[in-house]
């Protein structure tokens, strides 16, 4: 979610034992132009009526704090599965992947797709107060709002001039969002954007209520505090200990919620978390909010209890390259290009991933052969020797890889720690650090090499590409950033040919992958094992969680 991952995806992809960040669908038809969109809610299938009533308890486990339950702020799949559960877009991904009527009942299209109305559904935030169009003008301008700094701000680049009030160079006013009465709501676009609809999905785009968050900033970490209009609410936040949501009575599709309670606990060790389950603690274990131990995963396979699914979500390694020796694109190369990606795979993840050389996964892919041999050793010794050379050393300086807490993340990093020991003499020290203190330490630059993983946000190449437009682009923390590059990003907005778009967006994924700011590593799936009498849970093609029709049999 994000961004990022698990304390951090479209249709087909792939994943592993990451945590990264966001959520998305799959592109919904357009309706006529100017006229009425489909009035049918967010498709959440009615849950068949239990034959034997049973407490509508579910009992998860959460890796680590969510950093933050506001939308405006969150930037990683933790924070995002509980904004998920406790916020309403005006649209929300239903059981068909495509995005359906949610805080919006309808919405109308200008002739030449620049202009979307919405009207707003008669329902209320979860304190009573009413849900209206100013509180989604409020949000959006809010995250937009440089004073705000959200570092998903650039979501919102689609609406006219959100780009240019982010960087201070038009006033918020001026941003294509406004209320026309409580119930109206008139937003104006850059560029026909055709996957407008499935962003309002996504939590950016969420509202918030501007009473509650202008009278305490630290409104979303608390549950005294925290307002909502979703599915469901906080009854209890004990940091790093336990998170209860309860039903909602104010959501205004309640009837759809079979669940009362969903109980988190928030345990970082995976084999703590699947004993607990085995326990009969949990009933359910695994992603897309923690992740399973590595070492249990032939027995969970061969058992035929683990459940795997491909999203469309990229595990990789960023370099920081604004410092030695990784502001070389040689080095950098050499590091990306030596390691053995599909061993990795096959000794250390064994969830059925793919080995990603390129920054864009499966399920929307620019370039289906890569950009870069993987384990190509040879290639990597050569340039390794060459961008010292260009840098004036004969030896390394120090190199730190860092990482996230989690078994798993420390596993891949012990495996390629080790590859780069073998293949090109280098010694690499590692790192970990809690979630929430790692994410700061990247975004102000504190690393060498740091773990992170993207979780597609909507099912468009751009979301992935669109990460490393800007140098300080609030999830790009390698400090690159290319001319080229930016000029292929623009000119792709601007193409209707769906063709040459592709063309274009290829191209820029071959620069971003010629300069090597990031080392992707493995497109994602997702492994968990769950109750059998759960049902309902949806887990979206782009990784995300939604609890709003499930139940327990």
């Amino acid at each position: 979610m994000k961004k990022n991952i698990f304390a951090l995806v479209s249709s087909v992809a792939v994943l592993g034992t990451a945590l990264a960040g966001c959520g998305g669908g799959q592109q919904a038809a357009q309706p006529a132009a100017g006229q009425p969109a489909s009035t049918t809610p967010a498709q959440t299938p009615a849950a068949p009526a239990p034959a034997e009533k049973k407490p509508q308890v579910l009992r998860m486990n959460l890796h680590s704090e969510p950093p933050t339950g506001d939308p405006g702020l969150a930037e990683d799949t933790t924070s995002g599965a509980v904004i998920l559960a406790t916020f309403d877009g005006l649209t929300r991904i239903g059981s068909d992947e495509k995005p359906h009527e949610a805080a919006a009942e309808s919405y109308t299209v200008s002739d030449d797709k620049l202009t979307y109305t919405f009207k707003i559904r008669d329902h209320k935030w979860s304190n009573g107060d009413p849900v209206t169009a100013k509180d989604f003008e409020f949000a959006w301008k809010r995250a937009l709002d440089p004073k705000t700094a959200s570092n998903y701000a650039y979501q919102l680049y689609y609406i006219k001039n959100g780009e240019k009030a982010n960087k201070g160079e038009a006033k918020l006013d001026d941003v294509g969002v406004k209320a026309l009465d409580d119930k109206t709501l008139e937003v104006k676009l850059e560029n026909p954007t055709p996957f407008f609809l499935e962003l309002l999905a996504f939590r950016t785009y969420f509202p918030v209520n501007p009473k509650v968050v202008q009278a305490n900033e630290k409104w979303a970490g608390d549950a005294k505090t925290h307002v909502g209009n979703g599915p469901f609410k906080i009854e209890t936040w004990e940091h790093k200990s336990k998170l209860v949501l309860v039903k909602n009575d104010n959501y205004w599709d309640k009837d759809k919620v079979k669940l009362d309670r969903i109980e988190f606990a928030m345990v970082e060790d995976e084999n703590t978390e699947l004993s607990m389950f085995d326990n009969g603690e949990l009933d359910w274990a695994g992603s897309p909010t923690s992740d399973l131990p590595t070492d249990a995963i032939p027995a969970l396979k061969e058992s035929g209890k683990m459940t795997t699914k491909p999203i469309a979500g990229t595990y990789w390694y960023k370099f920081n390259t604004e410092k030695p020796p990784f502001n070389n694109v040689k080095i950098r190369k050499a590091f990306a290009y030596s390691i053995d990606r599909q061993g990795l795979i096959d000794n250390i993840l064994q969830r059925g991933q793919l080995p990603a050389t390129g920054a864009v996964p499966p399920s929307m892919v620019l370039n289906p052969n890569g950009y870069f041999k993987d384990k190509d050793i040879d290639t990597a010794k050569k340039l390794l020797d060459e961008g010292m050379k260009e840098l004036g050393i004969t030896k390394l300086p120090a190199i730190t890889l860092s990482y996230n807490t989690s078994e798993g993340h420390k596993k891949i990093a012990e495996a390629i720690q080790d590859q780069w020991k073998k293949n090109l003499g280098i010694d690499v020290k590692l790192e970990n650090k809690e979630w929430k203190v790692y994410l700061e330490d990247l975004h102000e630059g504190n690393f060498q090499i740091g773990r992170m993983g993207w979780l597609g946000d909507f099912n468009d190449p751009i979301n992935f590409l669109e990460l490393y437009k800007d140098k300080m682009g609030g999830n790009n923390d390698t400090r690159w950033e290319n001319p080229k590059y930016k000029e292929l990003l623009n000119q792709s907005s601007l193409e209707s040919d769906l063709d040459k778009r592709k063309k274009i967006l290829a191209d820029a994924e071959q620069v971003l992958m010629d300069d090597m700011p990031i080392m992707p590593i493995y497109f994602y799936t997702q492994s968990w094992v769950q109750n059998p009498s759960v049902k309902g849970v949806q887990i979206t093609g782009l990784g995300d969680v939604d609890w709003k029709g499930a139940y327990v049999e």
